[in-house]
Formats: C-alpha cells, structure tokens, sequence
C-alpha cells in the first residue's frame, strides 16, 4: 500500500488511498422517546448511496460485523415489536441454560394462564410438563405465545415478574430505546422497542449463544401432533438466511427480523409495518439481496498486522510496532472504494514507558462520500523505560536537536 509520511503538529501521519473498503457507519440519531407518526407508503430511506424507496414504516439494514449501517428508516423510532420481542424472551432462556439453570430436558409444568393464551400457539396441554428444549422450538418456530408463559413462569413465577427480568437483560446488553411488559408481545401500549434495538438483540443472539442459535434456521416443528412451518420467509428464500424471527399484529403490522450469511459478511435486517405476509416477504427479500449486491467487506490490516513502527523516546528499543489489534473490516458501497484515504495519527515519538495493548493512536478513514470514522491502534509490544545512565545521551540529543 502506498504511503505519504508527513509531520503534522507533533503527530506522526500516514496517509494512503486505493482500492481498499470502510465501513458505511452511518452516525447514529439519539433515540426517539416517543413514537414519530407512521411513514406514508414508499417513502425513502436513508443510505450512504442515496435515498432509497421502501413501503415498510420502520426498516434497518446493518453489518453485524462492522456494525456499518446500509439503510435506515425511523429505525429509532419506538414501534410495537410484536413477536419479534420474543427473541428477547429467548435470550434469557439462552442465557439461563448457559448458567445451568435451566437444562435442555429439564420439564416444566403448563399453568392455566399459559393453556388459556391467544394468539399464535404450540398447543400446549393443560396440565402437561414440557422439556425446555422443545418449548423453546415452540416459541422459536412456532412463535408459540403458550410456550413463552410456560419458560416465563418457570424463571420468574409470573410473566409481570419476567417482563421485569427482560428490562434488565435488555439494559445489560445494549438496548438503548426498549421496554418489555410481557414475554410474548401481547400488544401492549408499553411495550415498545426499535429497530436498531432488535438489531442490536439480533447481534447478541448470534454471538452469545451459537449453539442454540441454529434453532432459528430449522423449517419447521411438530408438537401435539399439529405440524408447524418457521414463518420466516427468508428462509429457502434468500441464499444464507438462518434466522429470526417475525412478527404481525393490527397496530405493528407484519415485521420481521432477519439474517443471512454469505461467506464471512453477515447481514441483519429489521422491517415493521408492512401490509401483508407476501409484502414482507417480497421487502425483506428485496432489501437483504440491495445489501449483498451494493456492499462489500475488505480488510484493511489483519490483527497482527504493523500499521507503522512508531519512533519511541527514552525507551529500549527505538520504535513500537502500531497494530489494530483485530481484524479491520470495513464494509463501504462498491463503487466507493477508489475514493477512500486513511490517515495514521500519533503523537510521536511516543515516551516509554509503553504497555503491550496501550492505545497510542488512530486511524482517520474519510474520502470523498465516504462516511468518516475513526479506528483505534494499540502497541503491539511492551516498551521499558531506559534507565538513568542510558537515559542522559537521549534526552541531551533531544535538547540539542529540539
């Protein structure tokens, strides 16, 4: 990679531009606190590419491993999640069998309240006990809103309770705008989250719990004799989807949060307010295939990779080797790529003593019509302090040459 050193008020800097790729990260909005009115149908939404048209009230496609946003439309908006809320009742099941728990064949008892839910069901029997790992296919599969209350009641010993238990999970984990008052997505005035939110859970699912994650790819599941087919219609539908989940109710309309995995990029979406099954199909079809076809993943330095060896003062050795310390994926539209630059930020010579790991310096990625951002690089080696004999011909040197 070509490379311009210049000097630029103390900082060292390192400029390059070619053929490489940055993640579109669009700056996030503060969260909406209030729900916006809904978007007239084929309203556009936002992309680093320009305005793009989409009949669904509320839409987000993301990169789950830049976390570069490619299309956004009142994705902070506080919307009704449906049953895409239950892939938050999931992860507390998840993360409950990941303590011990709670145990794949362990038996959980079926309470009235459960037998008597509405809506989409696994068709609990009253009475019966049920393995958690097949009421978590129920709810997974089957959206099962029975099968929620049975997980709920066993964890908290009532669904109010649990509702409780998914706030702070959802605090723990990141979510920014949601509030959950129940395990199912029974409509509910309170009950509210976003679509950046659900992405953020999505993500979370998908790197917590790998195992249990491939429950959201199977096609279908029987129980009670009544044989069940996953609703997600991007399944069989678009190359490398495996997951999530949908939802529908009157006021939400038909959601879904979905992903796919095309080699090592994978793509989360998250469409609400839809007018039908086949319209949800068709937008989250439409919009997953614009995402793999306009964006590509590059790295731009593996993890061990030397950026720059940065000159070092009063230390043992002269320079320090600059690394990301992972891999620098950048995701950026195609056609983008030849407009990219990079700078390389430090003050240097950086003083010793230094620590492996150390964070001393930056890269600025920018460009014409590229989205700007920043990348942190650390030392990639433990730099001692000379001592004090060896220290007084340094810092004369320094004197001297100012």
């Amino acid at each position: 990679m070509p490379l311009r050193r210049e000097l630029l008020g103390g900082a060292a800097a390192v400029m390059a531009a070619g053929p490489l790729a940055t993640p579109g990260l669009a700056q996030r909005r503060a969260p909406a606190r209030s729900a916006a009115p809904a978007a007239p149908p084929s309203s556009p939404a936002s992309t680093p590419l320009g305005p793009v048209d989409t009949i669904a009230r509320q839409a987000l496609v993301m990169d789950a491993d830049t976390g570069a946003v490619l299309l956004e439309k009142n994705a902070d908006e506080r919307m009704p999640p449906s049953s895409m809320s239950k892939m938050m009742t999931m992860y507390v099941v998840f993360d409950m069998m990941k303590q011990g728990r709670l145990r794949p064949d362990q038996m959980l008892p079926v309470s009235e309240r459960a037998w008597r839910m509405g809506g989409s069901k696994m068709f609990v029997e009253l009475g019966s006990s049920i393995k958690v790992e097949d009421l978590a296919r129920g709810v997974i599969i089957q959206s099962g809103n029975d099968a929620c209350v049975v997980l709920a009641e066993a964890i908290s010993g009532s669904e109010q309770q649990f509702a409780e238990l998914l706030n702070e999970y959802g605090k723990r984990i990141g979510l920014k705008d949601s509030n959950f008052r129940n395990a199912t997505g029974w409509p509910d005035p309170e009950h509210r989250m976003t679509c950046r939110d659900l992405a953020t859970l999505a993500i979370r699912l998908i790197q917590d719990f790998p195992d249990q994650f491939s429950i959201y790819s199977e096609r279908s599941f029987r129980w009670n004799d009544i044989n069940q087919e996953n609703r997600n219609p991007l399944l069989g539908r678009v190359a490398g989807a495996d997951g999530l989940k949908t939802g529908h109710t009157e006021d939400a309309g038909y959601g879904l949060t979905g992903t796919a995995k095309r080699g090592e990029r994978r793509l989360i979406l998250v469409v609400n307010g839809l007018p039908s099954m086949r319209a949800r199909a068709e937008e989250s079809e439409r919009l997953m295939e614009w995402g793999f076809r306009e964006f590509e993943n590059v790295v731009l330095f593996r993890a061990a990779d030397t950026v720059e060896a940065a000159p070092v003062y009063l230390g043992e050795a002269a320079t320090v080797p600059l690394v990301g310390g992972k891999d620098l994926v950048l995701t950026l539209p195609r056609q983008w790529r030849r407009n990219l630059q990079v700078t390389l930020r430090y003050n240097g010579p950086i003083p010793a003593p230094i620590a492996k790991g150390q964070e001393v310096g930056q890269l600025d990625v920018a460009g014409q019509g590229v989205p700007p951002m920043v990348l942190p690089l650390y030392a990639g080696a433990d730099v001692p302090k000379l001592g004090l004999i060896p220290r007084i011909p340094a810092v004369i040197s320094r004197m001297v040459s100012g």
